[in-house]
């Protein structure tokens, strides 16, 4: 089983370009309940490690869970209100997010019990190792399974409006390290940290309409491009990308630093491909829609477009 920890929100996303204001139309969201999502459309067993409140947008998260065959036996739940996020989408699909955590669920998430035995991965990141004092405990958590050997994924999805001194957070993120096995970064992120690190296993860097690039520390390098597709918006791309890494890395029974370290290139062009056609399905459709494993056992990543790329991550 692949865990899934971090924060589920609604992503507010405007509907045309009504005067004075668009209309925003709620749907279910964050960056790690799109991985876990995505993860169960594809088929893989997995869990959803959160807070999540007990209002009816919490409610709704937790459907959209167990529609995707997501295990919610470690969500933990609250009253406190569910986060919001409100996006703006540029003219390339492009989004930015404004958002409103204050005293929120999420917040308030507590290290949990230890994880059952059968998980094999654990996947963070995002705005819960941002916003305290639920930051911290998703660190613990992240330090501790890393410890008892299980695989690690890391996506920090940088969101520089919740981050109030840059120089720590940096800081911060440099002690994860040691602890990652893959850390998938978008080029945006890597700019703002200052640079692709070194330290993990492996590294995926997302380059939007480019493609998908890894770098391993056994010395591999692999570029794939994007897939062609007319994009909606790329709301859930960058986790789409998380998911399929980690469905096709397990796929390969690669889900530990010895196997990541022993994949080829052959294998790795592989893996990216299938990430990038899966993102490709999510930037084909409005908001964090991941694509069924059927989608891409067909072939139906999205109607091919020429000249229209998909970001392969955001």
């Amino acid at each position: 089983m692949i865990v899934v920890a971090g924060e589920s929100l609604i992503d507010l996303v405007p509907q045309g370009a009504a005067a004075p204001l668009p209309a925003l139309l709620p749907r279910l969201g964050g960056g790690p309940y799109n991985t876990a999502v995505a993860l169960g459309r594809l088929g893989s067993p997995v869990a959803f490690c959160s807070r999540v409140s007990t209002d009816a947008f919490g409610e709704a998260l937790l459907g959209g869970l167990r529609a995707a065959d997501v295990d919610v036996s470690l969500v933990q739940r609250g009253p406190e209100p569910t986060t919001l996020a409100v996006a703006a989408i540029g003219s390339d699909g492009s989004a930015g997010y404004g958002f409103y955590a204050q005293g929120s669920a999420d917040r308030l998430f507590e290290l949990p019990g230890a994880l059952p035995e059968s998980v094999r991965a654990l996947a963070l990141g995002t705005c819960s190792l941002v916003l305290e004092p639920g930051a911290t405990a998703y660190e613990a958590l992240l330090r501790r399974e890393a410890a008892r050997g299980v695989f690690t994924l890391l996506d920090p999805n940088i969101r520089a409006v919740l981050i109030p001194d840059a120089g720590a957070y940096r800081a911060r993120f440099a002690g994860w390290l040691p602890f990652v096995s893959l850390l998938k970064l978008s080029e945006d992120d890597a700019e703002w940290l200052g640079g692709v690190p070194e330290g993990p296993e492996a590294v995926v860097l997302t380059r939007g309409g480019s493609g998908l690039t890894v770098r391993t520390r056994a010395g591999v390098e692999v570029s794939v491009p994007a897939a062609p597709v007319t994009v909606a918006d790329t709301i859930g791309a960058g986790d789409t990308v998380n998911a399929a890494l980690l469905h096709g890395l397990a796929a390969r029974d690669a889900l530990s630093p010895a196997a990541l370290s022993a994949l080829d290139a052959a294998a790795w062009t592989e893996v990216l491909t299938f990430a990038a056609r899966a993102a490709a399905v999510t930037c084909s459709r409005t908001g964090a829609e991941p694509p069924y494993a059927w989608e891409l056992t067909q072939g139906a990543a999205a109607d091919p477009a020429p000249g229209h790329s998909s970001p392969a991550g955001a």
